[in-house]
C-alpha cells in the first residue's frame, strides 16, 4: 500500500517538476541568444618624430597588413595627417570584444609598440569605441580621398543632446555629394566622448560640406555643450 502511494506521488510530481524547470531552461536559452556581439571600433593616434615620418608609416603599414589577416578583423586602415606627415591614425574594426582581446596579445601588436618607442614623440593614444551611427565598413579609402577624424568632447549632462546632434549630422552628411563614409563612434570608457570618422571623395567635396547648412547647424549646437575644443584633423589614406 505504502509503495503504491509513493509511486503515485512520484508520477504526479514529475510533470510538475518538469513544468517548473522549463521556464528556467527557456530563460537561459533566451539570455544566450540576447548576448550582444557588437563590433569594436578603435582609433589609435600615433605621433613620431618629424624626421621619422617614413619609418612610422612603414611600421604602421606592416601592422595594418598583419592585422587584416587576423581572425575577427573587419577593417584596418592607416591614415596620415595632411600637412603634418609625422602624425597618423590607425582605424580598426573588430568583430567583437573577444577578437579585439586576442588581437591585443598578437605578436604584431607588441612588436609595433616596441618599435615605435624608438621614434615616437609621445606614447600612442588609443580610443576604444562602440558604433553609434555607422555606415558601410569598406568604403572611403580610395586614392585621393580626404579622411577626417574628429574628437568630440561634451560635458556629461549634455551627452544625450550630443548624440542627437551627431546622429542628425551623420544622416545628413551621408547624403552630401562626394561623401564616402560617415561614422559616429562612442568611447566605451567615457560615453560623453565621441570619434567621428569621415571620408570625402576629394578636398573640394570636404570644403563644400563644411560650408553647408547641415554642418554649420551641427557646430552651432555643439558650441552650447562642448567640454573641450572641437578637434578635427584631415588625413590622406596610406594604401
Amino acid at each position: 500500500m505504502r509503495a503504491t502511494l509513493q509511486l503515485c506521488l512520484e508520477l504526479c510530481l514529475k510533470p510538475c517538476l518538469g513544468l517548473a524547470l522549463m521556464p528556467i531552461a527557456f530563460a537561459s536559452a533566451a539570455q544566450a541568444q540576447a548576448a550582444p556581439t557588437s563590433p569594436v571600433y578603435v582609433a589609435t593616434y600615433v605621433e613620431v618624430a618629424a624626421t621619422a615620418a617614413k619609418d612610422g608609416a612603414m611600421l604602421l603599414t606592416q601592422y595594418r597588413d598583419a592585422s587584416r589577416k587576423e581572425d575577427g578583423n573587419l577593417r584596418a586602415e592607416v591614415v596620415q595627417e595632411i600637412g603634418r606627415a609625422n602624425r597618423f591614425v590607425v582605424v580598426e574594426t573588430w568583430k567583437d570584444q573577444a577578437a579585439f582581446d586576442a588581437h591585443a596579445k598578437a605578436a604584431s601588436t607588441s612588436a609595433l609598440a616596441d618599435k615605435l618607442k624608438a621614434i615616437q614623440n609621445a606614447p600612442f593614444d588609443q580610443r576604444v569605441n562602440n558604433g553609434l551611427n555607422v555606415g558601410p565598413a569598406d568604403s572611403g579609402s580610395a586614392k585621393g580621398s580626404v579622411i577626417v577624424v574628429s574628437h568630440v568632447d561634451v560635458v556629461p549632462p549634455k551627452k544625450d543632446d550630443a548624440i542627437a546632434a551627431l546622429n542628425s549630422v551623420a544622416d545628413g552628411n551621408r547624403k552630401a555629394a562626394g561623401s564616402q563614409r560617415y561614422e559616429v563612434l562612442q568611447q566605451t570608457s567615457r560615453p560623453n566622448h565621441f570619434t567621428v570618422v569621415e571620408s570625402w571623395k576629394n578636398r573640394k567635396a570636404y570644403d563644400a560640406d563644411r560650408a553647408a547648412d547641415t554642418q554649420r547647424t551641427f557646430r552651432d549646437k555643439l558650441a552650447t555643450m562642448a567640454g573641450a575644443l572641437y578637434d578635427e584633423r584631415l588625413y590622406s589614406p596610406i594604401n
